[in-house]
């Protein structure tokens, strides 16, 4: 008996294994992480190869930025046409910017708070590699434009449109026609999505790479504490702050960073948040979060609720003032604070406006040098990631936080999961058989 039940035995865990390795190889996870340690050993290996990769990366942004607009648009204006009510629209978009200034506020004062307390900036400047900050430097006094950050913003160009093409929309006598084309044109634009997403392996490859060859772990070394207290921050910010926010409403911060795990992977490679924003959209809507409260929160909150980005820009002055050994008041760090709530906002969307942004903060305060941007350069690359990542989670709890506070999150049990997927895995079979 006992040899007739080791063969089966043996049959049952070789056919286990190779699901579990199935799985794994399947997991477009792992083939993105594969992607980026490839990224990192040919930019440390062979940097003059690495840096030619960059046309990779950004491709892969490229054509995943094609999908932005559409994406926005259909969602934002099926939202609201299927919400039916516009004040709850109006409701809606007034809660997410208060949030939204509530905790990039709160992000300002950790990202200050930290760099008081650990004191990144006192190290010798004489060890530091200078670049040339002059492009960001010439005319700091420019100061923040509303009417550019506008004209320059694709994504609240396209929200602004989307909302008055929704609430018209809801006025019209073909709105049902209306509805059921732009439905099927959404199922379309995601599907292609899906498909390009298969690249994301390539594109987090290219962006490492070139990042590693470029400026290379060794410009790392000398600024090492202040890129320890910036990823320290973020951290706490990201499991103290908005674990905090995700654990009054009996949510796990843990259970929604592996949930988006293929989204912050593809950002840590690419260094743009930008790249995961469609699929992003498309996870918080399959998680629970209504249409309607994802294409109006996560849109505005690429431009107007970047945590990382601002706990980087307070953190970055203070640094630089240490550097210096310039003393600032209390009043003045408050000050700073004040002048980021209204210049941060226009860090978004635009490459090199995180050291546009602290240019003009650096000329408002007039005690701190502009030209120690110089410094910040070569290890701003490294940073992008961590930036990229907080902005990404950031923008995932808000939308949470809004769908909840509007009775708009509704999560799908287990069962209603799998019934789902069976009933689309029989639709795709009769699309098959006809």
């Amino acid at each position: 008996m006992l040899i007739e039940k080791l063969p089966q035995t043996l049959d049952e865990q070789t056919k286990a294994t190779r699901r579990i390795w199935k799985r794994i190889v399947t997991n477009l996870t792992f083939w993105v992480l594969i992607a980026i340690i490839a990224g990192v050993l040919l930019g440390t290996v062979a940097p003059a190869i690495a840096v030619k990769m960059e046309i990779i990366g950004k491709t892969f942004i490229d054509i995943i930025k094609l999908f932005i607009a559409p994406i926005i648009f259909l969602t934002i204006v099926l939202g609201i046409s299927g919400m039916g009510d516009l004040k709850k629209v109006g409701r809606i978009g007034i809660k997410s910017l208060i949030y939204f200034e509530v905790v990039s506020t709160f992000s300002l004062a950790i990202g200050i708070g930290m760099a008081v307390l650990i004191k990144p900036g006192n190290i010798d400047k004489a060890n530091l590699q200078i670049q040339n900050a002059s492009k960001y430097t010439s005319s700091p006094e420019k100061g923040f434009d509303w009417v550019h950050f506008f004209m320059n913003n694709l994504t609240i160009q396209v929200l602004l449109v989307a909302i008055i093409v929704g609430i018209a929309l809801n006025y019209s006598k073909h709105r049902e026609k209306a509805v059921f084309g732009l439905e099927y044109l959404s199922k379309k634009v995601f599907l292609g999505l899906k498909y390009v997403m298969y690249l994301a392996p390539l594109g987090a490859f290219g962006g490492m790479a070139y990042t590693i060859g470029k400026f290379g772990l060794h410009t790392l070394i000398p600024l090492a504490k202040l890129m320890g207290t910036v990823y320290l921050t973020m951290g706490l910010f990201i499991f103290l702050v908005l674990g905090g926010i995700m654990r009054y409403y009996k949510m796990s911060i843990w259970k929604f960073i592996k949930y988006i795990k293929e989204e912050l992977l593809l950002v840590l490679g690419t260094s743009s948040s930008e790249s995961a924003l469609p699929s992003i959209m498309q996870k918080l809507e399959k998680m629970g979060c209504s249409k309607s409260v994802v294409g109006l929160v996560i849109p505005t909150g690429y431009s107007f609720n970047l945590d990382g980005t601002s706990i980087y820009l307070s953190m970055s002055i203070i640094f630089l003032a240490q550097l210096y050994g310039v003393h600032l008041s209390i009043w003045e760090m408050l000050s700073i604070i004040g002048i980021l709530m209204v210049t941060s906002k226009g860090a978004a969307g635009v490459t090199g406006s995180g050291f546009i942004v602290l240019a003009s903060t650096l000329a408002a305060i007039h005690k701190i040098p502009i030209e120690g941007l110089a410094f910040l350069l070569g290890v701003d690359k490294f940073m992008s990631e961590a930036r990229a990542l907080t902005n990404i989670i950031g923008n995932g709890v808000a939308t949470i936080v809004v769908a909840q506070s509007e009775k708009e999150f509704h999560p799908q049990k287990d069962d209603d999961v799998r019934s789902n997927a069976n009933q689309k895995n029989k639709v795709i079979k009769k699309e098959l058989v006809y």
